[in-house]
């Protein structure tokens, strides 16, 4: 007995020690965590129970039998964030480079298949080189083993990736089929070929770091949804963000207590729009003030700033926010901000967290560049992921709703549920200038007569109460009754039932 124990003590240790010392130690030196370390700091203290310890791959080729390390390149296992369940897998880039082998993929879709049985989340903790070259097809094979339980996972449990170290080839495709992706700060990247094909295909000279760092995919691709300035910032807000989603999607959203009240009055909120039409401001000045405790967790910061997405509370329960920024290219929808929205809306969908929308958007916006990228069909993604959702819906217009872009954010022929207007709200087809110089074209040439028109316009349709007469917009609230109003009516609507008629999966315009 004492010689087996003694033996599994060795197996365990050989395990931990990874790669080895010298390995870690080079981990430490480029500023990045071990697997085990990144682990231990994600979880709670002493949950963590590992699955797989002993595993070993089965590779006989390129003298591979004489390199055996337990655990084959991935700690594997589940364990509690804020008391609550969660999957986790953390590649070991001290093994093998973290290069998935078949043995690799199995741990990682054990966990995975587990998490959809008891409806966890599970968490990626991505630091891999790729496909474990010495296993050919079986390493293949292994990564589309991983795909597969991505796609079936996919709305059934939260799924997130922080790349924490090389993504290349194969191992991003996982981390792009998950729900969220964050990233760390000059340590990691993302890329489907390295620069060195890219050179030797296309003669383009470029780093790994422009050419998939976090830079480049939090800000130009849209790829990440946030970066992290090292590991630990990175998995410290990983647990902050985890608290905002629910388990699966058949619960709701977990609430936490707050001693910020529901009714309280932001009197500042009266003069946040601007006198002038034209001036922008800012939305997430208005989002910090309405939301429990100034609490915002932003996703995509840097990518389509013309749309703001991310997670927050009412009275102490998760809420989506989707809403327009006047100080980005005027709020207008384009083709990225489309794209953004939509991917956040159906999320929220999938796992019942209800959308807060705030709007002041001019229109779609113009241009040879956004017709040519299809604009048409990725506008229409966010007017399809809305128009589909079946979450509480709660709308509110601050200033512009023009045009197709009022249909789209969240209106009420969306079934938005509920849908309030500030005093400032201007529900049309197009802005007043603009009206006019259509209508009455003929009269262009005279400035005085053009501007009577635009007044006569701008008081007629320049405000929300021709859609509130249609029962289009349900009130038209005071800004500084904001919060209360959005309180009242999330909590009137915890109980929303509402189906789509039945279908295999409608066809979103891809």
């Amino acid at each position: 007995m004492q010689e087996i124990i003694h033996k599994l003590e060795e197996k365990r240790e050989a395990a931990r020690a990874g790669g080895g010392q010298t390995r870690i130690d080079k981990q430490h030196a480029k500023g990045k965590l071990t697997a085990r370390e990144r682990i231990e700091l994600f979880l709670d203290p002493g949950t963590f129970e590992e699955w797989d310890m002993f595993v070993e791959h089965g590779c006989t080729d390129f003298g591979m039998e004489r390199q055996q390390v337990p655990g084959d390149g991935v700690v594997t296992g589940y364990g509690t964030v804020s008391g609550r369940l969660v999957f986790v897998f953390s590649q070991d880039f001290t093994v093998f480079g973290g290069s998935l082998s078949g043995s690799h993929a199995e741990k990682i879709c054990k966990v995975m298949d587990h998490a959809m049985k008891v409806g966890a989340p599970v968490i990626g903790l991505n630091d891999s080189g790729g496909a474990r070259i010495q296993e050919g097809v079986e390493s293949l094979a292994g990564y589309a083993d991983v795909f597969q339980r991505n796609v079936l996972a996919s709305g059934v449990v939260p799924q997130i990736s922080m790349i924490m170290g090389p993504c290349a080839g194969g191992a991003v495709y996982s981390p792009s089929m998950t729900d969220f992706i964050f990233m760390v700060k000059d340590t990691s990247y993302m890329f489907v070929t390295g620069p060195d094909v890219v050179k030797t295909v296309t003669h383009e000279e470029v780093t790994a770091e422009q050419l998939g760092g976090a830079l480049t995919h939090t800000t130009k691709s849209g790829v990440a949804d946030l970066a992290f300035d090292n590991d630990v910032e990175a998995l410290l807000m990983l647990r902050r963000f985890v608290n905002f989603l629910p388990a699966n999607n058949r619960e709701r959203p977990p609430v936490w207590p707050t001693d910020d009240p529901t009714e309280r009055k932001i009197a500042s909120l009266d003069t946040l729009i601007p006198a002038d039409p034209n001036k922008p401001y800012d939305m997430k000045e208005l989002i910090g003030k309405i939301v429990d405790d100034n609490d915002f967790f932003e996703l995509q910061s840097g990518y389509a700033a013309n749309i703001i997405t991310g997670f927050a509370r009412m009275a102490g329960s998760t809420v989506g926010i989707v809403a327009n920024q006047p100080m980005v290219l005027a709020g207008c929808l384009d083709i990225d901000s489309s794209k953004k929205a939509a991917r956040f809306v159906r999320f929220c969908d999938a796992f019942n967290i209800p959308l807060l929308t705030l709007v002041d958007v001019p229109g779609f916006l113009p241009g040879t560049t956004q017709e040519y990228g299809g604009i048409i069909k990725h506008g229409a993604k966010l007017l399809y992921a809305y128009a589909e959702a079946t979450v509480p819906k709660v709308t509110v217009i601050t200033r512009k709703a023009y045009g197709g872009a009022y249909d789209v954010m969240s209106s009420k022929h969306l079934r938005g549920d509920v849908n309030l207007a500030w005093p400032t709200a201007e529900i049309a087809v197009m802005g007043p200038k603009g009206a006019v110089e259509i209508i009455f074209r003929q009269d262009i040439g005279d400035a005085e007569k053009i501007a009577a028109r635009t007044e006569e316009y701008r008081d007629k349709f320049a405000n929300p109460f021709v859609a509130g007469r249609h029962g289009f917009i349900d009130d038209v609230i005071m800004p500084h009754s904001t919060r209360k109003r959005i309180c009242r009516s999330l909590a009137m609507l915890a109980d929303k039932e509402l189906e789509n008629p039945w279908r295999k999966h409608g066809n979103i315009p891809l």
